[in-house]
C-alpha cells in the first residue's frame, strides 16, 4: 500500500535512524539496497534536499565489497563504518566478510533490512511483492552469528538512536569486531515525534577501551625481559595501531629485542630496524629462553615448530584468551589484557628505571652480534629473487621485488597472494605504519575491497593490492571495477596468475605425499581455460589493464600502471608466473 509522508511534527524510524548513524560519527554506508530499505530511501532524499547531514552512501554492485571497503578503512582509520545489505540474500553474500572482519577484529555495523511481517497490508509497509514471502527465514541472524558480538532486531523508533549507539561503541570496544542490526520495513515506516526518540552521546554511552598492564606486573615483566640472554617478540596485528609499532621499535631496541612477524595482517616494525627478524620464528626458538607474545593469534605452526619447554612466555593481547577460538593450544606463562601501545610505553619506562651501564653494554653486545644474521637473511631474500624466470612462468619473487623497486614508503600494500605471500613479504619492504595489510581470516577475495576502503580513507596514498587468479575470481572484480571507477578510487591489482590454488595442491602433499593425487599430478585445483584475460574485466569499467608473461616487458608494465593511477584510473596488472 503506497503511503502519504508523515505529519509536519512527526518523522518516520528511517530518519531518526540516519540520523543516529550520523550523530555516532559513521561516515560511510556501503550499500547494496532492496525492497526493504524503501523508507530508508525516501527519507535520505529528504534529508539531502533539507540540506541535513548524513553518511555518504557508496552503492556497490556486490555486497563482498561493501564489507571489504568497510574493513579497509577500519583497518587504516580504526572507525567502524556502516554496511547496508538487503534481507537474508545480502546477508549472505556478505557472511565471508564478516568471517574476515571478526578474525581481523575490526569494527563495522551491517544492517539488514527484513522482509515485512503483515501480510494483508494491515499496516504501512507490508508485504507488497513476491519476494517478501521467500526471503523471510526462520533466523536470518543465523547466517552471520559466529562472526558477531552482537546482534538487535530494531523493535521501535523510539529506540532508532540507542540501538545505533549500542552497536556503536559494542563494535568498538576491544576486542573490536562486527556487529548485525535487522530493520523492518513496517518499523522503518513507523511516525515518532522528536521528543520521543532521544539521543546516546558517546561521552555517556560510547565504547570501552582496553586499559594498561598493572604497574606490578610491568615492573616484573622489565625485569625478566632485562634478564633474558635472547628475549623474542612474535606479533601479527599490534600494528593496527600506529602507536604500537613506535612503541615496539623503542623497546626492542633499548632491549636488544629479535622481533618476528608471523602471518602479520597489520605491520607492526619497520623492516629496516636492526631488530627485525623476519617473517619465521621456528630458526629462532632453539636459543630463546623469554619471549614475549603480542597481539598475535598464531605464533607458529606446532606441526613443524617446537618452542622449547623451559622458555618463558609472556602474552600481552587485546585478546589473550582467543575466545573466538574453540580451540587453540599455545601455552604461556603469563597472559595480560591490555593495549599493546600503552603496555610497551610503561615498559619502556620501567626499564629505563631499571637499567645500569651494564645493561646497556650487555644490549649493545647482543645486537652486534646480529648483523651477520641479518646480513644472511638478506642475501637469502635477494638469491630469490634474482632469477626472473621464462617466458609465462615468471618468478613471484623477482616480480614482487619489481614491484617494489617503484613503490614510495607511503604506499599502502595489501597482501592476499595466500601461497605467494613470502615473496610479497619479503620482496616489497614497507617500514611505515599503515603501510601493510594482510589478511586475518580464511576468506579469499578480501584484498580489492579492502584496497578500495583504504583508498577512501587515504585518497592521497597509492594503494596496491597483490593477490592470485583464485583470489581474483574470489573478489567479484566487476564490482570493485564498477566501485573504483564511480567512486574515484583508482587503485593498483596485480594479480600473480598461477592458474588455479596453490594452497590446495600443497595442502594435498603435505597429508599424502605419495598419494595417487601426487602420482597423477592432479590436485583438483587447476583453473584452465583457452582464455585468461582479466584485464579486460578491468577495461571495460575504464581501469588500465595488462598482462605481462616476459621479465623483459614487467618493469615498463609497472610504471604504466602507477602513472594510470595518478591521472585517476585503476589498474589491473596480471602477471603470469611459475604455473601450479
Amino acid at each position: 500500500m503506497s503511503e502519504s509522508p508523515p505529519p509536519k511534527n512527526r518523522h518516520t524510524t528511517a530518519r531518526y535512524f540516519l540520523e543516529g548513524l550520523q550523530e555516532t560519527g559513521i561516515r560511510y554506508l556501503f550499500s547494496n539496497l532492496g525492497t526493504d530499505h524503501v523508507t530508508l530511501i525516501d527519507e535520505m532524499a529528504r534529508l539531502q534536499a533539507e540540506g541535513q547531514a548524513m553518511p555518504e552512501v557508496v552503492l556497490c554492485p556486490h555486497e563482498n565489497v561493501a564489507i571489504h571497503m568497510a574493513g579497509g578503512y577500519a583497518a587504516v582509520t580504526g572507525q567502524g563504518q556502516g554496511v547496508m545489505v538487503h534481507v537474508d540474500a545480502g546477508t549472505a553474500n556478505a557472511a565471508m566478510g564478516m568471517h574476515n572482519l571478526m578474525r581481523a577484529r575490526l569494527p563495522v555495523l551491517l544492517m539488514a533490512g527484513k522482509a515485512p511481517y503483515a501480510l494483508h497490508g494491515e499496516v504501512p509497509g507490508a508485504r507488497d511483492n513476491y519476494v517478501h514471502y521467500v526471503q523471510d527465514p526462520f533466523d536470518i541472524a543465523s547466517l552471520v552469528r559466529p562472526y558477531i558480538k552482537w546482534e538487535y532486531n530494531l523493535p521501535s523508533g523510539v529506540v532508532a538512536k540507542e540501538a545505533v549507539r549500542r552497536a556503536h561503541s559494542v563494535m568498538h570496544t576491544e576486542p573490536a569486531g562486527p556487529v548485525y542490526m535487522t530493520l523492518p520495513r513496517e518499523t522503518l515506516i513507523e511516525p515518532w515525534t522528536p521528543e520521543q526518540v532521544k539521543s546516546y552521546p558517546a561521552d555517556r554511552y560510547g565504547a570501552v577501551r582496553m586499559g594498561a598492564l598493572p604497574a606490578e606486573a610491568t615492573l616484573q615483566i622489565a625485569r625478566e625481559l632485562m634478564a633474558a640472554d635472547n628475549p623474542l617478540v612474535i606479533t601479527s596485528y599490534l600494528g593496527r595501531k600506529a602507536e604500537a609499532v613506535q612503541a615496539l621499535e623503542a623497546l626492542a631496541e633499548l632491549c636488544g629485542i629479535r622481533v618476528v612477524e608471523f602471518s602479520p595482517s597489520w605491520l607492526c616494525i619497520s623492516r629496516e630496524s636492526p631488530c627485525f627478524f623476519g617473517f619465521d620464528p621456528t630458526p629462532l626458538l632453539p636459543d630463546t629462553d623469554w619471549g614475549l607474545l603480542l597481539d598475535i593469534d598464531v605464533p607458529w605452526l606446532p606441526h613443524q615448530t617446537r618452542a622449547r619447554e623451559d622458555t618463558r612466555w609472556v602474552h600481552i593481547d587485546v585478546d589473550p584468551i582467543k575466545k573466538d577460538f574453540p580451540a587453540w593450544g599455545f601455552a604461556s606463562d603469563v597472559r595480560w589484557p591490555a593495549d599493546c601501545a600503552q603496555a610497551l610505553r610503561d615498559l619502556h619506562q620501567a626499564v629505563l628505571s631499571l637499567a645500569d651501564d651494564a645493561f646497556h653494554q650487555k644490549v649493545a653486545h647482543r645486537m652486534a652480534g646480529w648483523r651477520a644474521q641479518r646480513q644472511q637473511r638478506l642475501e637469502r631474500v635477494a638469491a630469490a629473487a634474482a632469477n626472473p624466470g621464462p617466458e609465462d612462468a615468471l618468478n613471484p619473487a623477482w616480480v614482487c621485488a619489481q614491484i617494489g623497486l617503484q613503490l614510495r614508503p607511503d604506499d599502502v600494500v595489501i597482501n592476499e597472494a595466500i601461497r605467494n605471500s613470502p615473496a610479497v613479504l619479503q620482496q616489497i619492504p614497507r617500514t611505515r605504519p599503515m603501510s601493510f595489510l594482510g589478511g586475518a581470516g580464511g576468506g579469499l577475495g578480501y584484498s580489492a575491497g579492502m584496497a578500495l576502503g583504504v583508498k577512501l580513507a587515504r585518497p592521497h596514498d597509492r594503494v596496491v593490492h597483490i593477490e592470485g587468479d583464485g583470489g581474483f575470481h574470489f573478489s567479484t572484480p566487476t564490482s570493485v571495477y564498477a566501485v573504483a571507477q564511480a567512486q574515484g578510487l583508482p587503485i593498483l591489482t596485480v594479480v600473480l596468475d598461477n592458474g588455479g590454488w596453490q594452497a590446495v595442491k600443497e595442502a594435498v602433499l603435505r597429508v599424502h605425499p605419495d598419494g595417487p593425487a601426487s602420482q597423477a599430478g592432479e590436485f583438483q585445483a587447476r583453473l584452465e581455460g583457452e582464455k585468461r584475460q582479466f584485464e579486460q574485466v578491468a577495461q571495460a569499467f575504464g581501469a588500465h589493464g595488462e598482462r605481462v608473461t616476459r621479465a623483459e616487458d614487467l618493469p615498463a608494465a609497472i610504471a604504466r600502471c602507477l602513472h594510470a593511477l595518478e591521472q585517476g584510473r585503476a589498474a589491473l596488472l596480471v602477471a603470469s608466473v611459475a604455473k601450479i
